[in-house]
Formats: C-alpha cells, sequence, structure tokens
C-alpha cells in the first residue's frame, strides 16, 4: 500500500503536481520525439540540413505558443486553428518539395500533442500518440518499398524512329546514350527543320529525380 501510495504521488509530481517540471517532461518529449523524427528519419535518409533547421524552429515555436497560452476553453480551438494557418502557409522564397511539407506538418502536430495532450491523471494516450506518428513516419520513409516514375526532357534528333513501329529501337538507342532503363517515351514536338524532336523519357528509379520536385526555384 505504501509503494501504490508513493507511485501515485511521484506520479502526480511529474505528471501535473508541478507546473515547471509539467514543462520540463512535455519539451523533453516534445524534443526527443522531434529529434528522432528530424535527425534520425528524415537527415540520414534526405541529408537536407536547411530543413532540419526549419523543422526543429518550428517546433520549438508551436510547443511554446500553445503551452504557453493554452486554456481548457480554447484547446482545441486553439490546435485548430494554428492547422488552419498553417494549411494556408507557404514559402515565398522557395518552393517546397511534398515530402519536406509532409515533415513540416508532422513537427507542428507533434509540438500541438506535445503542449496540450492530457498527463493527468494517465499520459498513455498523449505516449501512444507520439508513437503512432513515429512509427507510421518510419514505415513510410524507410521500409516502403516503392519506386518513382522519373522523367527527363531530351531533344532527340533520329526522327526515323519516333514512329510507333520502331519505338523499340529508339527505347534501346535511348537506353544505351542514357544508361537509364527508360521505359515509355512522350512526344512533346517535332521540328523536321532541325531535324529533331523534344521528347520526355520516362524510367523508374528508387529516388525522386524529377526536375518539379526539387527545391530552389523561386515563386515568381
Amino acid at each position: 500500500m505504501e509503494f501504490l501510495q508513493e507511485s501515485k504521488q511521484l506520479q502526480t509530481f511529474f505528471l501535473g503536481g508541478n507546473p515547471l517540471v509539467e514543462f520540463i517532461f512535455r519539451y523533453a518529449l516534445n524534443m526527443l520525439i522531434t529529434f528522432l523524427l528530424v535527425r534520425w528519419l528524415y537527415y540520414n535518409r534526405h541529408q537536407n540540413k536547411d530543413f532540419v533547421f526549419t523543422f526543429f524552429l518550428f517546433n520549438t515555436v508551436i510547443f511554446l505558443i500553445c503551452l504557453l497560452l493554452s486554456s481548457a476553453a480554447i484547446k482545441m480551438g486553439f490546435a485548430f486553428g494554428l492547422f488552419a494557418i498553417f494549411s494556408i502557409f507557404r514559402y515565398r522564397t522557395v518552393t517546397v518539395p511534398v515530402r519536406e511539407m509532409g515533415y513540416f506538418f508532422l513537427v507542428v502536430a507533434v509540438g500541438i500533442i506535445n503542449a496540450l495532450g492530457q498527463l493527468s491523471p494517465d499520459p498513455s494516450l498523449m505516449l501512444l500518440g507520439n508513437g503512432l506518428m513515429l512509427g507510421t513516419t518510419y514505415m513510410l520513409d524507410r521500409k516502403l518499398a516503392l519506386v518513382h516514375e522519373n522523367h527527363k526532357p531530351i531533344k532527340y534528333e533520329r526522327l526515323d524512329l519516333i514512329k510507333q513501329e520502331s519505338r523499340h529501337e529508339m527505347l534501346a538507342d535511348l537506353h544505351s546514350r542514357t544508361g537509364l532503363n527508360i521505359h515509355r517515351i512522350e512526344i512533346l514536338s517535332i521540328d523536321f527543320i532541325k531535324n529533331c524532336c523534344e521528347i520526355n523519357a520516362f524510367y523508374y528509379s528508387n529516388e525522386n529525380d524529377s526536375t518539379a520536385s526539387k527545391s530552389g526555384g523561386s515563386d515568381a
């Protein structure tokens, strides 16, 4: 009985008895999950340190805003209001790839959950939510074996091979020149005066090499 009583007292101390201790516990849990998501899952695979800075910064800002400005009356509305604000957010100086936007919303969600989730009397649901987000991200980004269909624009001069009946020979010629396992092509334009055409050559790879997915373009 004494052990159970001491256990309950210890749980109360860490999960709501002392505001400062509760803040430290929430922030430590938030940073642990964010570190695993960003530094371990994202950076080890995608190697983009600029987004690492952004992810950690936004997570910390969202966590502090939610925790310091929340109250029992506005918790739910406040959380959904933040999602509504960031749903229309977009960078004006760089095109953000879809994968990075996914991680962006993920670290925002982690900050909100760890700031507003119920700790007392039982923190298991909040811990389970963190674990589910971490596990789902790991499975999708590391274990789900899907390939991308990428394409490259090519100027091609052998107009004698653009006919449908010569398509296999054209694909073999493109493979010998580019080294890519091109499985189909799309003819964009034909210039009989310059004796060339513009095509999109499609091939499969484990990574998304399409130019549309790269960051760094201006938002004109």
